[in-house]
């Protein structure tokens, strides 16, 4: 069985678009109104943002030190 890579399934707008919309379509499905709807999907949207910024980020920050470590390690040769 493969391994799953949960950084990149969770940076996936691909998977934030259709949870947004799977939530979106319950809410109407259920007899809520379309503008909650579209509020919960909204909020979904942004905070699907913010999870791939502060992964975005994170990994930037390990290559960034997986780099100077390199840099460390060369110099002391």
């Amino acid at each position: 069985m493969k391994e799953i890579n949960w950084k990149r399934k969770l940076t996936s707008r691909k998977l934030w678009t259709a949870v947004a919309s799977f939530v979106s379509m319950m809410i109407v499905a259920c007899g809520g109104p379309e503008n909650q709807a579209t509020q919960v999907t909204a909020l979904i949207m942004a905070g699907a943002t913010v999870i791939g910024y502060i992964i975005g980020e994170g990994l930037t920050d390990a290559a960034a030190i997986g780099m100077e470590n390199t840099e460390v390690v060369e110099e002391g040769e």
